[in-house]
């Protein structure tokens, strides 16, 4: 039995606004549902030129498989605001921040992602849940590895931990 737990979203010393744990949560729990409209790819993709129109700086768009996609970015819910951390994988290299103030150099108090996602099909329907990977203490930013596809166009990575890739994709 799944029961909702306790989470805000606040300042993030990863990228601006962030979701963080108001309880304990143990390792292996579901912590909360990626929530949105279900679109085709063919929408996403007009929904993200219109969101740069619009100056909408961040779009929430979490795929779910070949066909579907979330869209969170006007109707979701606190999900959208997890925030990315890296993975470390066989054979890492830290990367420099670059110019990065001193202030941000402080990296999060997780070295790795907290969290992970996950597609899971309830009634014939897929749904993304995330799951915790690990006991997150309370304040403890929730976290997960987005896995961009590789891209040429590189979104740079601010999660800062010792393991990062430099960037999303």
């Amino acid at each position: 039995q799944f029961r909702k737990k306790r989470l805000r979203f606040g300042r993030s010393r990863i990228h601006e606004w962030g979701l963080f744990a108001m309880e304990p949560i143990a390792a292996d729990e579901m912590v909360i549902e990626y929530v949105g409209q279900n679109i085709r790819q063919v929408v996403a993709d007009m929904r993200e030129k219109r969101y740069a129109q619009e100056g909408i700086g961040s779009s929430y768009l979490f795929r779910v498989d070949h066909d579907t996609i979330i869209d969170a970015t006007k109707c979701g819910n606190l999900a959208r605001f997890i925030n990315h951390c890296c993975t470390v994988s066989p054979g890492w290299s830290p990367k420099p921040w670059g110019n990065t103030p001193e202030v941000l150099l402080t990296p999060p108090s997780s070295p790795q992602p907290n969290c992970y996602a996950k597609v899971i099909t309830i009634e014939a329907q897929k749904k993304i849940v995330i799951y915790s990977k690990q006991a997150i203490g309370v304040n403890e930013e929730i976290t997960y590895d987005y896995k961009f596809p590789i891209e040429d166009t590189k979104i740079p990575c601010l999660c800062r931990t010792e393991s990062c890739r430099g960037t999303l994709n």
